[in-house]
């Protein structure tokens, strides 16, 4: 059974920074994907960063390109995603899930299987 938990979150000033973790077991080699998502109040789940845990390829959203870097411990089992220059429309329950599919663009919520619980990131001044 693939079990997921991110931690790492809290609150954050605007131009601040956090680091988010996902602590991984349970794996099969064929899911390769760990991907990040995120829900803000009122608004769905949007797919903000994955990566390949083979070849360490990420993809991310445009809003959070150049802010945001995931990255991975394969050691660990545990991917990161480091978090700069937030911004209060980053506010949100950030999930990481996991996919047999490829990381091979922004991820999308339905492709992913197994999800982590949560972590909340607040960024206000």
């Amino acid at each position: 059974q693939v079990q997921l938990v991110e931690s790492g979150g809290g609150l954050a000033q605007p131009g601040g920074s956090l680091r988010l973790s996902c602590a991984a077991s349970g794996f099969t080699l064929d899911y390769d994907a760990i991907g990040w998502f995120r829900q803000a109040p009122g608004k769905g789940n949007e797919g903000v960063s994955c990566i390949s845990r083979s070849d360490g390829s990420a993809y991310y959203v445009d809003s959070v390109k150049g802010r945001f870097t995931m990255s991975r411990d394969n050691a660990k089992n545990t991917v990161y995603l480091q978090m700069n220059s937030l911004k209060p429309e980053d506010t949100a329950i950030y999930y990481c899930a996991t996919s047999r599919t490829l990381c091979t663009a922004v991820p999308v919520p339905g492709a992913y299987d197994y999800w982590g619980q949560g972590t909340r990131v607040a960024v206000s001044s």
